[in-house]
């Protein structure tokens, strides 16, 4: 997971930028995956992804020695963005293994909205032009992914796919703190503030599963291998690679090389884990990828936070 870093986009796209963009969102779309694969409780694997990311991220601060003192502030303004991701992790995680890695992750890429409604709300930015009809592209193609078949879920899958859209709001509350903290409330950086971050989040989910009486033992190899990869990619080479690439790219062709998450999410749910899938899905897929898209989009005299802010995974 990566913080939302404002920028303003460059006019050019150097190539090398494009491709760590482009990996960055392809290692994204492999968190769900990695999820299914740990075969462990939605909240066990939360919060090792959280206990790894966040020891990484912060040994690889160390190692590059620009450790800056943690201060009680610091831990207090870090607790609101932890209580949001782990809510987030909560619902999404819960999503990924009942409705499945692909849906879940285009559910929860619906925030963008929630992101754009919030800026129109606060901060008086104002809306794309096409943002109404993405929202109406968008939830054209949900109804041919859920919609359509709503009557045939059982209750569990369809309480995921709200879980999906849940996740969505407690993102954006995530977001909203993250990029409060960073502007100026916080001395340290945006990765020691992250790995903070994502221990608190790590402790919060640890109290939360023991609350739901979870096993955090991991007894096979691929239960510790699905995590550390979770954390691995997910939580920290994913952001190094976007965090560099992002200032140097336009924010539509970022907008459109982050939807290789959902994209790629659901080829391999289909792929790995056999999803059925018949054209109508495969064409709600493509509406939601093109409404999602559009959501994106802002005016070129903007100062935005295209990058992270609009990322999941």
């Amino acid at each position: 997971m990566s913080p939302p870093v404002s920028v303003t986009a460059a006019p050019q796209a150097p190539p090398a930028a494009i491709g760590r963009m482009a990996l960055g969102a392809m290692l994204l779309s492999t968190t769900s995956i990695f999820v299914v694969l740990a075969q462990v409780a939605p909240t066990v694997s939360a919060f090792y992804r959280m206990l790894f990311g966040s020891a990484m991220l912060l040994g690889w601060v160390a190692l590059r020695r620009r450790w800056v003192r943690v201060g009680w502030r610091d831990v207090a303004l870090a607790l609101l963005p932890a209580l949001g991701f782990s809510l987030d992790l909560l619902f999404w995680h819960r999503s990924i293994l009942w409705v499945g890695p692909g849906v879940a992750t285009l559910l929860t890429n619906f925030q963008v909205f929630l992101m754009a409604l919030v800026g129109w709300w606060i901060y008086r930015e104002r809306l794309g032009r096409w943002f109404l009809p993405g929202i109406a592209m968008a939830l054209a193609g949900l109804w041919l992914l859920v919609g359509a078949h709503w009557s045939l879920f059982d209750a569990r899958h369809r309480l995921g796919v709200w879980l999906g859209l849940a996740s969505g709001l407690a993102y954006t509350a995530y977001l909203l703190s993250f990029r409060r903290a960073l502007s100026g409330h916080t001395g340290l950086s945006a990765a020691q503030f992250l790995g903070l971050m994502s221990l608190l989040s790590a402790s919060l989910l640890l109290l939360w599963g023991w609350v739901e009486g979870d096993v955090f033992a991991l007894v096979t190899v691929r239960s510790w291998s699905a995590l550390l990869a979770l954390g691995f990619f997910g939580q920290v080479l994913a952001w190094l690679l976007m965090v560099r690439a992002m200032p140097l790219l336009p924010a539509s062709l970022v907008g459109l090389l982050l939807l290789l998450q959902p994209a790629l999410a659901f080829v391999l749910d289909v792929l790995l884990f056999k999803r059925p899938t018949g054209s109508g899905d495969w064409l709600g897929l493509a509406l939601a990828l093109a409404g999602i898209l559009l959501g994106t989009l802002r005016r070129k005299r903007q100062v935005i936070a295209p990058a992270l802010q609009e990322s999941r995974g």
